[in-house]
């Protein structure tokens, strides 16, 4: 094949498979100036990053868009719960006890006379408050402390090893029972208190075999080399590539421990009267199951359809970050 003459004007852009093409200069410029350019690339040709791809994958994923739709109007109305909800929670009338629908009350009365719509529209206050600081409190101790132990290893490694396996080893009800029993607060932070004591040795151990894991990578080496710090390592290099797993897990967390405080509450040893919960109003309307269904139905529908929307947006984000399943 002749040689052909260096023409100033040709261009060199990457193909985004490792080797390179060439590009007259107004394809070239067409090529930065198009978002998205070819697949694989984002904006001005470069290439994307896990992030970006996750966040294009979860647009389009249904499952994840319902679940999120869903995750907002609980948030919205766990802010402002008189936006569809008039009257107060606490408001009961034991003339209307074990009532049906009606006027001003489309999910009926429990047992005490308690509008169950309003009280509803109000559990979903507790129970996003518990899950999110919860899962806030078990990511950030467990992320800490994993990466800690994934990154330097040795004596800390298996102290921090052998403290996870007793944590492993009680059961969370059990534990729940004989640890909340004897607190006399009527807030959620000994709930909170408690799942995070006994949650986040979970994380912690997938925070340490991410981090054991990115840490074995050319990157993390050549900044080693170069003489970064262990701190700028760990914030900077690994990170944002171990973070991932981390994220998966604390969002499906999140709704096993709403149903965790629903569980507690429906015990007798999480929330109590007077406060709002989905359990206490479970507990509270199991012994008129018969003579008012609607009194369990709506509390318990609301629970069911919450936790399975946290866990559904769990498992769209898992599928986004996982290299594995594209």
């Amino acid at each position: 094949m002749p040689d052909q003459p260096y023409e100033p004007e040709r261009a060199i852009a990457g193909t985004g498979m490792g080797g390179t093409m060439d590009l007259g200069a107004s394809e070239a410029a067409t090529l930065e100036k198009v978002p998205g350019g070819p697949e694989g690339t984002g904006p001005a040709g470069r290439p994307r990053s896990l992030w970006s791809d996750a966040w294009r994958d979860l647009r389009r994923n249904p499952v994840f868009v319902v679940s999120a739709l869903v995750i907002v109007f609980l948030v919205f109305i766990s802010l402002w719960p008189s936006a569809i909800a008039s009257g107060s929670p606490l408001k009961c009338d034991l003339a209307k006890a074990q009532d049906g629908p009606g006027p001003g009350a489309p999910f009926g009365y429990d047992g005490q006379g308690c509008n169950v719509y309003t009280r509803t529209v109000y559990g979903a206050r507790t129970s996003v408050t518990v899950g999110v600081c919860a899962t806030a409190g078990v990511a950030v101790i467990g992320a800490v402390l994993g990466a800690l132990a994934g990154w330097f290893g040795g004596l800390w490694d298996s102290v921090l090893s052998r403290i996870t396996d007793i944590f492993f080893a009680i059961p969370v009800v059990l534990g729940g029972l004989v640890l909340l029993s004897v607190v006399t607060s009527n807030t959620v932070w000994p709930v909170i208190g408690f799942m995070v004591l006994l949650g986040w040795p979970q994380i912690s151990r997938i925070a340490r075999g991410s981090v054991i894991t990115a840490k074995q990578n050319d990157y993390v080496q050549a900044a080693r080399a170069l003489g970064a710090s262990d701190m700028r390592i760990l914030l900077r290099h690994i990170a944002p590539n171990a973070v991932a797993p981390v994220i998966v897990v604390a969002t499906i967390a999140l709704g096993t421990y709403i149903s965790l405080e629903a569980t507690l509450s429906y015990l007798g040893v999480g929330l109590k009267p007077p406060s709002v919960s989905w359990g206490i109003d479970i507990s509270a309307a199991s012994p008129y199951i018969r003579n008012a269904p609607h009194a369990l139905l709506w509390p318990s529908g609301a629970l069911a359809v919450t936790v399975l929307a946290f866990i559904m947006l769990g498992d769209a984000v898992r599928d986004a970050l996982d290299p594995k399943l594209r």
